[in-house]
């Protein structure tokens, strides 16, 4: 690993297990931990409004941020990763995570809600999302379309498993100590997995099997700061990445258009919340199977082609939202962005490694992953906006299917370039 840091067990893990299938179930709780603690904070929101006395707008606000500052995390503390080890970070991530629980139970202000849920659990997040994302890559080639697709699994069966369990405290216990035990079990369940995590398979002592990687291990000798700032720097400014950075920004400002307003949206076409929360539950399950299924799909078929595929299917659909007047068309809409969004998602990492090599994972995912703070704070403002003067979803999720349209073009365009 680069700064010599951190080494690790055998290539190999006892009963012949690949140790990077190790790497894959780290990744997959902390998957489970960090999009299931996020997206479940609407169970929150009108019991904190009510006790605090705050405004609808004041208290989805304080997701926002969190979504902006996840990111922001992301992107530095992917350069930590890569210099001072995994581990490290992760353990690090799982301490914040906890204070920031505790922080927002004890929350009585705005403010305090603000820094202890909006920025401090955030951090929290952000370690344990860049390392759960950006590692499992490094220790697969042939199969890692399949790998990145296991792990990041566990971000649709948090979707799934945490809001229920959120809603079921917060009847029971109220939404205080409700935040504070999940948010607890979160950071416990990251401690005790960080040690199935290791930098790559070039820190091992024995190698991979030649299977999975028929050309070798990638080398990755210990590097002075200069030089890995100049790598990085390289990348960053590239023409590629700059057009994946800009297509993602396009690409998931659907996600978050329809994460954010497809239960409202259902309440305003008569169908009610159940019928949109049915819609999230459904996205969530489906993804979790389809980045499974689709990720190993794309080893064949290719990874960044699949990539580009699922997303204009998201973008497709999306668009053609506003013609799902019943609860059955919706439910439809559901399956398919589900299934698009899935093996979406479960090529994140995959594409950054295989357009920009295997160095340096950490933080050029970390880097590029600013483009979801740039979507997870304008779509949903810009989408609620477009509502308030239109009186309709229409324009909003038609103007995101068409911008998702454009992110995957330039996504095209970064890989024809690479």
């Amino acid at each position: 690993m680069a700064g010599g840091t951190e080494t690790d067990g055998d290539g190999t893990s006892d009963g012949g297990i690949y140790r990077g299938w190790y790497v894959v179930a780290g990744g997959f709780v902390g998957a489970f931990v960090v999009f299931g603690l996020s997206y479940a904070f609407g169970v929150f929101l009108e019991p904190i409004q009510r006790e605090l006395g705050l405004s609808r707008s004041g208290v989805s606000f304080v997701f926002s941020l969190q979504t902006v500052v996840i990111y922001l995390a992301a992107a530095i503390l992917g350069v930590l990763a890569d210099r001072l080890g995994v581990r490290r970070l992760l353990a690090a991530g799982s301490v914040v995570l906890a204070v920031g629980g505790l922080w927002t139970s004890r929350a009585e202000t705005y403010g305090s809600l603000l820094l202890g849920y909006g920025v401090c659990t955030a951090v929290g997040l952000g370690a344990i999302y860049v390392v759960s994302y950006a590692t499992v890559p490094r220790w697969f080639q042939r199969r890692r379309g399949l790998a990145t697709g296991v792990a990041t699994a566990g971000l649709g069966v948090g979707m799934v498993a945490l809001a229920p369990a959120a809603s079921a405290l917060v009847t029971a216990l109220g939404w205080r100590l409700a935040i504070l035990l999940l948010v607890l079990a979160a950071a416990v369940a990251v401690a005790v997995t960080t040690p199935l995590f290791a930098a790559d398979p070039a820190s091992s002592d024995r190698a991979a099997p030649d299977s999975e990687f028929p050309e070798g291990v990638p080398d990755r000798e210990p590097r002075a700061w200069a030089m890995y700032r100049q790598e990085v720097a390289s990348v960053v400014w590239s023409g590629p990445f700059l057009l994946v950075f800009s297509g993602w920004v396009f690409v998931y400002g659907t996600l978050y258009a329809v994460l954010v307003h497809v239960i409202p949206h259902a309440s305003s076409i008569g169908l009610g919340e159940g019928t949109g929360a049915t819609v999230i539950a459904i996205i969530g399950a489906t993804t979790a199977v389809a980045r499974i299924g689709i990720g190993g799909l794309a080893d064949r078929f290719g990874r960044i082609r699949t990539f580009v595929a699922c997303s204009i299917a998201m973008s497709v659909s999306t668009l053609c939202l506003p013609l799902a007047e019943s609860a059955a068309a919706l439910y439809a809409f559901a399956l398919v962005f589900g299934i698009a969004y899935g093996g979406n998602g479960a090529l994140l990492s995959p594409l950054t490694v295989d357009l920009f090599g295997p160095a340096n994972p950490n933080a050029i995912f970390g880097l590029v992953s600013l483009s979801f703070a740039i979507s997870g704070l304008l779509a949903p403002w810009a989408a609620g906006l477009t509502y308030d003067l239109a009186g309709t979803y229409t324009p909003a999720f038609v103007g995101s299917g068409i911008g998702g349209l454009l992110g995957s073009g330039l996504i095209t365009i970064a890989d024809n370039e690479s």
